[in-house]
């Protein structure tokens, strides 16, 4: 019985306690994500080959 009161729990709060975005605020939300998923990426890019740049000098002077 306690799951069937647990389920009926969760319906009800997600119909009428959960506040659903609307489509513009969806919309610009992903936005942000999808700018600060390019950035980082490109910051990750930049240090990587940064390092292998690095590296590459490093070798060069041991070998």
């Amino acid at each position: 019985m306690k799951l069937v009161d647990n389920i009926k729990a969760s319906y009800d709060e997600l119909i009428n306690k959960v506040t659903w975005p609307t489509w513009s605020e969806l919309v610009n939300s992903s936005i942000v994500v999808l700018t600060a998923s390019v950035l980082i990426a490109l910051l990750i890019f930049i240090m990587d080959l940064g390092f292998k740049n690095l590296m590459d000098v490093i070798y060069k002077i041991v070998y």
